[in-house]
């Protein structure tokens, strides 16, 4: 799932139209609106947006409303936790080599 996320939000569009839907439903329409390309073209980046989990889609009548998910953002945060948790854990590994090193210096 997780290439999924990756390949959804390397579009720069599909990320405006994520910040578009981060604090509350838009229609297909609505959304559509705040871009000078077609309406089909904006249904394809929200179709890829939808099966990726990152957005969800509710129908009422012929209208169509959409949001974050905020769900499918976790797989994507856990993955870059991975890198930022080694990079912590390297930074805390080093400031301890060097406060050791400070410390047997200090005592010869």
């Amino acid at each position: 799932m997780i290439e999924k996320v990756l390949q959804a939000i390397t579009v720069p569009r599909r990320r405006e139209i994520l910040s578009l839907v981060r604090d509350g439903e838009l229609t297909s329409t609505a959304i559509a609106s705040h871009f000078e390309i077609s309406a089909p073209a904006v249904s394809q980046h929200l179709k890829v947006l939808e099966e990726s989990g990152l957005v969800v889609v509710r129908k009422e009548g012929t209208k169509r409303y959409y949001r974050i998910r905020r769900e499918g953002f976790s797989d994507l945060k856990q993955y870059i936790d991975r890198f930022w948790d080694d990079s912590l854990l390297l930074l805390k590994e080093a400031a301890e080599e060097e406060e050791r090193k400070k410390n047997e210096f200090k005592s010869e």
